[in-house]
């Protein structure tokens, strides 16, 4: 059975930094494609981030150059980084994976991020 368990969200000031963690289990990360999304208030899910199994990572732009997306496969585990945050990425952010691009087949139950101004 696949698990995903995401941490690392909470409260921090314009400006500061978070590191999202996405702890997985029942897949092997190294062989799925992982992302991560968000969603805001009365607003749609949306792509932030992903993890192709090549190395290849992508980004939504109203994030590039802030966040990055990383794994360790040793510890099946995907991370993102967020600096510079602003408050308009507070949001419920979701640990997604799938084994191969396109719909994601498995979520976690996400980890709240809030960026006051």
């Amino acid at each position: 059975q696949v698990r995903l368990v995401e941490s690392g969200g909470g409260l921090v000031q314009a400006g500061g930094s978070l590191r999202l963690s996405c702890a997985a289990s029942g897949l092997t990360s190294s062989t799925y494609v992982m992302a991560w999304f968000r969603q805001a208030p009365g607003k749609e899910r949306e792509f932030v981030s992903s993890n192709v199994r090549n190395g290849r990572t992508g980004y939504a732009d109203s994030v590039k150059g802030r966040f990055t997306i990383s794994r360790d496969n040793t510890k099946n585990t995907l991370y993102l980084q967020m600096n510079s945050l602003k408050p308009e990425d507070t949001a419920v952010y979701y640990c997604a994976a799938n084994a191969m691009e396109g719909a994601y087949s498995y979520w976690g139950q996400g980890t709240q991020v809030t960026v006051s101004s």
